[in-house]
């Protein structure tokens, strides 16, 4: 029930939203998966000549337009992302319901493949956000498409929340799979950005999946412990960004996370940035744009500084 408060409220209160914040936009195009179905893409494609691809996996609820804040300074870099919905959720196959984590991989491993021929002579990343990055995660340990350059975890997913945790979601995916649950049991308040502009977008958007179920988060937590265990076997270059104002996953499962990886991924510590990192207020297409083209250089953020130092205070 702690995991249903990343999901939004199942009614939406009169706030006038307008036009743009509740437009539906048509996908760019679809790929075909490897068991037939047909996933929707977004483009958002580099201004001038593209120098990089970004295929970019949203979180939990979220859909192909979870890129719309982070979009423009990465493709004024030259970098084209490229943003499929999950299985599950925008208007991919199954949505409001869970389909697997290993057909959620494969799905990742057949978008990397339409990327690299979308534009085979160009480095391409997989960029994963919460639920997304846990993805990533375990695509770049199982078996990696040799066209992936590298990997970007925004604020991943990647934890075990505990076996009397996980066998109480196990007992109520069971006993109740469709109960609906909108976070409105949780008591608190859970701040995902502080762009209020971009979490308006969030919130309006018709692709955004209002609505979690016991099944659904069930799913999300035998994921994000998939990951969580494969990350010790990370070999492809990575770089880890992740903020201090992390409200969803908390510095206990950063700290723990961060210990199971090797040592040569790039941390990158934002101390005012929020679990939606993609559309917050700060700037961290710079530090992947830096970490993408100029690696040996330090982020100009200081985020590399910054998580050394919480490595060094961390006492979780």
């Amino acid at each position: 029930m702690l995991l249903s408060a990343c999901t939004p409220p199942l009614h939406h209160p009169d706030l006038h939203p307008t036009a743009q914040e509740q437009a539906l936009l048509p996908p760019s195009t679809f790929f075909s998966a490897s068991d037939h179905a047909y996933i929707p893409l977004r483009l958002y494609l580099a201004t001038g000549k593209p120098r990089a691809l970004i295929l970019a996996l949203h979180g939990y609820g979220d859909s192909r337009d979870a890129w719309e804040t982070i979009a423009p300074p990465l493709n004024h870099a030259g970098i084209t992302i490229i943003a499929p919905d999950q299985r599950g959720f925008g208007q991919a196959p199954q949505r409001g319901d869970w389909s697997n984590t290993k057909r959620m991989v494969d799905d990742a491993r057949d978008a990397v493949l339409w990327a690299h021929a979308y534009a085979p002579e160009l480095p391409l990343y997989v960029m994963g956000s919460s639920m997304g990055g846990a993805v990533t995660l375990l695509l770049a340990t199982d078996q990696p498409p040799p066209a992936i350059t590298g990997t970007i975890l925004l604020a991943p997913a990647a934890m075990d929340i505990g076996t009397p945790w996980r066998q109480t979601l196990d007992l109520l995916a069971t006993l109740a799979p469709h109960k609906l649950l909108d976070g409105s049991s949780v008591p608190g308040t859970h701040i995902a950005t502080d762009n209020i502009a971009a979490a308006r977008r969030l919130y309006f958007d018709p692709l955004t999946m209002h609505q979690a179920t016991f099944h659904t988060i069930n799913g999300l937590t035998h994921l994000m412990r998939s990951a969580y265990q494969a990350s010790p076997h990370l070999t492809l270059p990575t770089l880890m960004i992740f903020g201090g104002q992390d409200q969803f996953v908390l510095p206990l499962y950063t700290s723990r996370l961060i210990n199971a990886l090797p040592p040569s991924v790039r941390l990158d510590d934002i101390p005012t940035g929020h679990h939606l990192l993609e559309r917050d207020k700060r700037d961290t297409a710079r530090d992947i744009v830096s970490w993408i083209f100029t690696p040996q250089r330090p982020l100009p953020s200081g985020g590399d500084i910054a998580a050394a130092l919480w490595q060094a205070t961390d006492t979780h």
